[in-house]
């Protein structure tokens, strides 16, 4: 297939520069980019192909990404503590 572009001379001149540091003509730098792309986006997601067990993996994993906190009193979430604050400012 051919394809013709009209570039403007700044992004042109970009694409010559990425080519020639690739050790690329400008049209195989081009059918690179290109093809690279279109292989990305061909592909699936994660959350589209994922098992429900890679799901619990990738849960979990996340998780242990978080470091560690103390486990809270019965006190700090008791009904009372939580509202202890409110029920004294409307006294």
């Amino acid at each position: 297939m051919t394809v013709t572009l009209d570039l403007n001379p700044e992004i042109e001149e970009r694409l010559k520069q990425k080519a020639s540091e690739k050790g690329l003509s400008v049209e195989a730098f081009i059918e690179t980019v290109i093809s690279g792309n279109v292989g990305r986006h061909a592909e699936k997601s994660f959350a589209e192909t994922a098992t429900p067990e890679e799901w619990k993996k990738a849960l979990k994993d996340w998780i242990r990404h978080f470091p560690p906190h103390p486990v809270l009193s019965d006190e700090a979430i008791s009904r009372e503590s939580i509202y202890r604050e409110r029920e004294d400012a409307q006294l």
